[in-house]
């Protein structure tokens, strides 16, 4: 039966969350899941190679950069018949573009390998037609850097010591072959620039954070996912002032051991249920209120939204449609401990897909 916000209670949903804590193989040799979870580190051990579905394996890192006000997203993509490195500023303030640009590349079979863990020190340079991606990330600061024609972009996260993450492994019914690994980290203040010929853009840690979005998935053609995400700086009732994040990600393959659900407070995980909007918003209602709920009522938060950066690739039998909805988000969530925190006015997004890829 699929999930909805209304059925939570009449079906008596509840999910499972199995965690897991030790290093533990994603595939067999013969290209069978072995796992199907969570982590608060990628302890996932993956193997390109152990994937025998290629022409369905797609490999990603994906960073979105934001204060509110500017947007950049910046990301590299292998996806077996080719793959793209590309950056795009966008004004959250009116939706538009500023700037992009994009370099794609024919797949091969060991051309453009990305790293096996995203969480971990590791760095790769790639060069694709006239673009230069750059990646170095060390225990305590990640730097990314993108260069094409006259846009250049040059990125530093601050990772605080421990800052932990929500890795998951979906599987996909009927498919003993097809996952969907994940690793959302958040949390990280961010300075930088985005220059264009015309312009510097300037992003300052005091507003600014990133997201990395870090995939490796086997997945049937078609997809459906909701993706909200967002960091703030909020302050207690003493005062004193924390790093607060979440991750909500549904829609994707089965969720019987994990839910792509987490509050962050000070770089720590803290896991709840699974969560759903109110009102769905398709295929008219994207800067309607958006009403989010979790089935243990620990994430109760609901986001007005002043920009809908919408995007539509549709290309002969591939599509990429998104509707990535940004806004203010008010109401409470709730800790491990119990603990409940008041959210106000915080900056963040929510995005509706649907993929055929």
């Amino acid at each position: 039966m699929e999930r909805t916000y209304k059925n939570y209670k009449e079906w008596g949903y509840k999910s499972k969350q199995k965690e897991y804590t030790t290093s533990t193989d994603l595939l067999s040799k013969d290209g069978t899941l072995m796992a199907s979870g969570w982590a608060r580190h990628n302890v996932f051990n993956y193997n390109r190679y152990d994937v025998k579905k290629i022409m369905r394996r797609k490999e990603w890192d994906f960073y979105q950069i934001s204060n509110g006000s500017l947007m950049a997203q910046i990301s590299f993509a292998n996806i077996s018949l080719g793959g793209y490195a590309s950056a795009v500023l966008v004004d959250l303030k009116t939706g538009k573009i500023l700037r992009s640009a994009m370099s794609p590349f024919i797949g091969g079979k060991d051309k453009y390998v990305l790293p096996k863990k995203g969480d971990v020190p590791h760095n790769y340079e790639f060069k694709v037609g006239k673009a230069i991606f750059k990646v170095d990330t060390k225990e305590n600061v990640r730097s990314i850097y993108f260069k094409m024609n006259d846009v250049e972009c040059n990125f530093t996260m601050d990772i605080m010591q421990g800052l932990e993450n929500i890795t998951t492994v979906l599987p996909f019914d009927g498919f003993p072959d097809r996952y969907f690994m994940t690793t959302k980290q958040n949390s990280m203040p961010t300075s930088g620039t985005f220059k264009t010929a015309e312009k510097t853009y300037e992003f300052s840690n005091e507003d600014t954070f990133t997201v990395l979005d870090w995939g490796r998935v086997c997945t049937p053609y078609s997809l459906v996912w909701y993706w909200g995400n967002g960091s703030a700086y909020i302050t207690d009732e003493k005062g004193e002032k924390h790093i607060f994040g979440f991750e909500i990600t549904w829609g994707i393959g089965n969720e019987r051991n994990a839910t792509e659900t987490c509050i962050f407070y000070d770089g720590k995980a803290h896991k709840f249920g699974a969560v759903d909007v109110e009102v769905f918003p398709k295929p008219d209602k994207y800067m309607d209120k958006w009403h989010f709920v979790s089935e243990d009522g620990r994430f109760d938060l609901t986001m007005t939204p002043f920009c809908d950066h919408h995007s539509d690739l549709n290309i002969l039998v591939m599509r990429m449609h998104s509707h990535q909805v940004h806004g203010l988000w008010n109401g409470t969530v709730t800790l491990d401990d119990g603990t409940k925190i008041e959210i106000k006015d915080m900056y963040a997004f929510c995005e509706y897909v649907e993929n055929r890829w």
